[in-house]
């Protein structure tokens, strides 16, 4: 009805982003809501999941970031260069923001070993900003591998020392939206669900149920052939591929049905094994990527 808008509940889980971003624009446009400020902040990583945000469609990645937020920083996006981008990211924390980050918190020498800028003369670090933009944030949200556990940043031997987000903001709350990297969808549906309603029901891990409620076990398309014991022996084998390696029934995320590159396939539709990457522990808890002992088992985590 005008004036209203749809309770969360009314929403399906197909197509669920493109849904709540569609309807957080025109709650926008209709004056029900009110743009709110972003932060997005790239700390000790590949800046692979704002490469992967960039590559969103529908939704597209940055027409509705930029009819959704207004966007105060970020480190690959913004024109500003030097001090005068870290001034804009000191005036920032003036106003209420809602804070993104991707990348791990590098601890090593006090943080220098992940530097994003430098201000009033001195570097900024990545620690120093996480820690600074975390405790003043209204929102958080831990984008990728590697914010939400460290990740590929803190695989071993990780020299960097680097931790996920919560590490260095034990007191805060934050929804984490694993992935390496997040699909497009994930972080813009559930950055439209906290300006719509709030903060979405999440797990015990802090995962919105919304993307991450389900095995991939569960919805694979290959699952008929894993009930039936009939597994791929090489890459390229059409048949589950269960005894070469794949994670798909540790990884809880939509990726069988949401799938990838504007919806059109996912890894297990190419022949690849899934390699666990939304799942918290990957790298290292998923390796190896690739097996060939039939003997192995993998415990649902």
């Amino acid at each position: 009805m005008e004036g209203q808008i749809l309770p969360p509940e009314s929403l399906t889980n197909e197509a669920i982003a493109e849904r709540l971003t569609s309807t957080a624009l025109e709650s926008l446009k209709k004056g029900i809501i009110k743009k709110k400020n972003l932060i997005y902040l790239e700390l000790n990583g590949c800046s692979g999941n704002i490469i992967s945000l960039l590559n969103g469609q529908n939704p597209d990645f940055e027409y509705t970031l930029n009819s959704m937020v207004d966007l105060k920083f970020c480190n690959s996006l913004m024109a500003a260069e030097g001090e005068r981008a870290i001034e804009k990211l000191i005036k920032a924390m003036d106003e209420e923001y809602i804070l993104a980050v991707e990348g791990a918190v590098a601890l090593k020498n006090n943080g220098l070993y992940n530097i994003i800028g430098s201000w009033q003369g001195k570097p900024l670090t990545g620690l120093q900003a996480a820690k600074m933009l975390g405790e003043k944030a209204s929102h958080i949200l831990a984008v990728g591998a590697c914010a939400t556990h460290g990740g590929v940043s803190a695989a071993k031997p990780n020299p960097s020392q680097s931790v996920g987000l919560q590490q260095v903001l034990p007191d805060k709350n934050m929804i984490k939206l694993p992935g390496c990297p997040v699909h497009p969808d994930w972080f813009l549906g559930t950055l439209a669900h906290l300006l719509l309603y709030g903060e979405p029901e999440t797990d015990n891990l802090d995962r919105p149920l919304m993307f991450y409620s389900t095995l991939i076990h569960d919805r694979c398309p290959r699952r008929p052939f894993f009930d039936r014991g009939i597994f791929a022996e090489k890459l390229g084998d059409k048949t589950c591929l269960f005894k070469l390696g794949c994670r798909g029934p540790v990884t809880r995320v939509d990726c069988p049905t949401r799938q990838w590159n504007g919806h059109v396939n996912w890894p297990i539709g190419d022949n690849t094994p899934c390699i666990g990457c939304a799942q918290f522990g990957f790298p290292d808890a998923m390796a190896p990527f690739i097996s060939y002992d039939t003997t192995r088992v993998v415990k649902n985590e």
